[in-house]
């Protein structure tokens, strides 16, 4: 990317305050810390949210009927809507959730999104399209006006969203970034080598990792929309096939975090939260 040398004259409160942006990793020095503000001011929309809830009804708990898995209880609000929270108190507004047609009762709880601070609008999927790269393609005209996030709709975190896209936006080059969150065993998920901040190997579900690492898929990413070039209607999962392929090619940024992280994707999960929270 060509860069040209500018001069300029900061005020000194203005200085301190730039200074106070710049951490070493994220923001390297004056220069970045410069740069950056500036593209986040002047370049960047907001970013829209795609949310893949799916709505295959499931039987979690003998107290619960058939339900949509995002919308499990969780201390008296649906899963969905805590994320959806977690957005809204990042800015992050505008959201399309991809359902099946099993999953319109989210459709019919959540509506438009204004009882909720958000703006919501939905795909129902085509048949035929599994996993999540089926779904991600579908959503191809809603999506490529510019950066967006992606989300997993039986993740329960409490990350901060916008934290997560400047993070992103801070990493040229990057096709996708995703945020990883730290487990004991990491067979059940997609586990991620990094090195400062790309994730150089990425392995799904490896029943023998080939490296020690204990980092995985947290189940929200960050993407551009040349990640639409990369998508393989054959190959169901992006996991599979094209997030190992931009580790390979050094486009895949890795956003570590420490908070809280549950993957409600079966009954002894949904057991452990309810247990925890």
């Amino acid at each position: 990317m060509s860069r040209q040398r500018v001069t300029i004259t900061l005020k000194n409160d203005l200085l301190k305050i730039l200074d106070s942006t710049i951490d070493g990793e994220k923001i390297r020095n004056r220069s970045h810390a410069v740069e950056f503000l500036l593209a986040q001011s002047l370049l960047h929309r907001p970013a829209r949210v795609l949310i893949l809830a799916g709505g295959k009804k499931v039987t979690f708990s003998r107290m619960l009927n058939e339900i949509p898995k995002a919308l499990l209880p969780i201390n008296g609000k649906p899963l969905l809507e805590r994320t959806i929270e977690r957005l809204r108190a990042g800015n992050l507004t505008d959201i399309v959730i991809s359902l099946d047609q099993a999953g319109l009762s989210i459709r019919d709880y959540f509506r438009d999104g204004s009882r909720f601070g958000v703006n919501i609008s939905y795909l129902v999927q085509q048949p035929g399209n599994r996993g999540t790269t089926g779904p991600l393609k579908q959503a191809q005209a809603e999506m490529n006006a510019g950066t967006f996030l992606l989300l997993y709709g039986d993740v329960l975190t409490d990350i901060d969203y916008s934290d997560l896209l400047n993070y992103h936006r801070s990493q040229a080059g990057t096709v996708a970034t995703m945020a990883l969150t730290s487990v004991e065993h990491v067979s059940m998920w997609g586990v991620a080598r990094l090195i400062g901040s790309r994730i150089v190997e990425f392995e799904e579900k490896p029943k023998n990792p080939k490296t020690h690492s204990h980092l995985v898929s947290a189940g929200a990413y960050v993407m551009e929309p040349t990640i639409f070039k990369y998508l393989d209607l054959q190959i169901p999962k992006l996991e599979a096939e094209v997030l190992p392929r931009l580790a390979e090619e050094g486009k895949l940024g890795g956003y570590t975090f420490d908070g809280l992280w549950y993957d409600v994707s079966t009954p002894q999960a949904y057991e452990q939260v309810l247990k925890e929270l």
